[in-house]
């Protein structure tokens, strides 16, 4: 008999990180935002996921809505408490089940596939680990190994099972390794993603002009670039023909140099942006218009979030 995919309810509050605990003080710094594409393109780069986000997903024609709509999962799994969490969990993975298609090489494939499925997770937990090594204050081994254990347990509020994911983070890193040899590959998604960083167009309402968008949008674009390739395995980058030369190492160098020496100034808002966040989009999130980063939004007929409780 199969095992239930969801956790018992009178598990879930063990699941779900505890303000203060180091999941909670990690992954909302906004520092993190310049990881996301890298997050993403690793995404992407699995047969799979990439297959999904091409053939059903909506990134190209709404880059924004992508951007928020997978912000509001990942901070809705951290900071939504015991009622939001779980049923996003839920969602997101109802929304897997339509994912369905053939590869270009022909090989039929599911978004549910537990390989592509928990591969998605980790590559968020080794975002925000890489992002603060970068950008923040790099995690201790202990640090990063109760981060992971927690990561990995609250994969399970979204159905991840815990035997698809090793078990610790030394463990993870040769798994990383092993995804990165032979299961990524370059394909239409990874260009898709690799010229919306590049060059992202004006966000929804903005009334300044193409212009003004690109000059004032111009540092936080190179910034993320430089994130989003630099931080890649540089078999990843050949892989995927990402230009990468000494000037650019030594650009993101300065700029993560620059980022980690503000970390004893930077403002208590921006050191975790994630409650605040769910609280500003509590009505778009109450909509059901959320996802993970592989698929479209959703918009069933009712929601029970509350993006303000458990994010006080």
């Amino acid at each position: 008999m199969a095992s239930p995919v969801f956790p018992p309810p009178e598990e879930i509050p063990s699941l779900l990180p505890r303000p203060g605990s180091i999941v909670w003080t990690h992954a909302g710094d906004a520092r993190l935002l310049a990881t996301a594409g890298y997050a993403l393109l690793l995404q992407v780069a699995h047969p799979t996921v990439g297959a999904g986000v091409v053939e059903h997903s909506n990134f190209k024609e709404d880059p924004w809505g992508r951007l928020l709509r997978t912000l509001d999962y990942t901070y809705a799994m951290v900071y939504g408490g015991p009622d939001l969490a779980p049923e996003v969990g839920r969602r997101v993975r109802q929304m897997h089940k339509q994912i369905t298609g053939v590869t270009p090489d022909g090989q039929r494939y599911h978004a549910l596939e537990p390989e592509a499925y928990a591969w998605v997770h980790a590559t968020l937990a080794e975002a925000i680990v890489s992002g603060h090594r970068m950008f923040g204050r790099r995690m201790g081994s202990p640090e990063v190994e109760r981060f992971w254990a927690a990561w990995r347990a609250n994969g399970r509020l979204v159905g991840v099972r815990a035997r698809d994911l090793p078990p610790r983070w030394s463990a993870f890193r040769t798994y990383f390794e092993h995804m990165v040899d032979a299961r990524l590959q370059d394909n239409e998604a990874v260009h898709d993603v690799l010229g919306a960083l590049g060059q992202p167009p004006a966000p929804p309402g903005w009334r300044l002009g193409e212009h003004a968008w690109r000059a004032l949008s111009a540092p936080a674009v190179r910034v993320v670039s430089l994130a989003t390739v630099g931080l890649l395995p540089a078999r990843l980058r050949e892989r995927f023909g990402a230009p990468w030369t000494a000037r650019h190492e030594l650009e993101l160098r300065a700029t993560a140099a620059l980022s980690r020496t503000a970390t004893p100034i930077l403002p208590r808002a921006l050191r975790n942006v994630g409650p605040g966040y769910l609280r500003w989009r509590a009505a778009a999130i109450g909509r059901g218009g959320f996802a993970s980063p592989a698929v479209r939004g959703s918009r069933p007929a009712e929601a029970r979030a509350r993006a303000g409780a458990g994010a006080r």
